[in-house]
């Protein structure tokens, strides 16, 4: 599973700097959308890839934190999500205008 999501990442760097290179307006805003998407990617990434771990501790449960999610990239990730969309969002508007 890592090294799919390692040359995912890597895939998207590069397409995303390709397209940033390039002289057109569209092709710069598709290539900060590859980027933001291989950032949040990496985020999510470096906060241990867990499929069954819970992300909220219960009363009863042992203080191991270990066994649960990293909440932290989680969160980095929806921030990072909102913000790349506002910057396409005016990029796209500025493009119009």
């Amino acid at each position: 599973m890592e090294i799919v999501l390692s040359l995912a990442i890597g895939i998207l760097t590069a397409s995303g700097l390709w397209l940033l290179f390039r002289p057109r307006t569209f092709q710069v805003i598709l290539g900060l959308s590859l980027l933001s998407y291989a950032v949040n990617l990496f985020i999510v990434t470096a906060g241990r890839l867990r499929t069954d771990a819970p992300p909220i501790v219960g009363k009863d449960a042992p203080a191991d934190p270990a066994i649960y999610a990293d909440p932290l990239p989680q969160a980095l990730v929806l921030t990072a999500i909102v913000i790349s969309f506002a910057t396409t969002e005016l990029l796209l508007v500025v493009l119009l205008a």
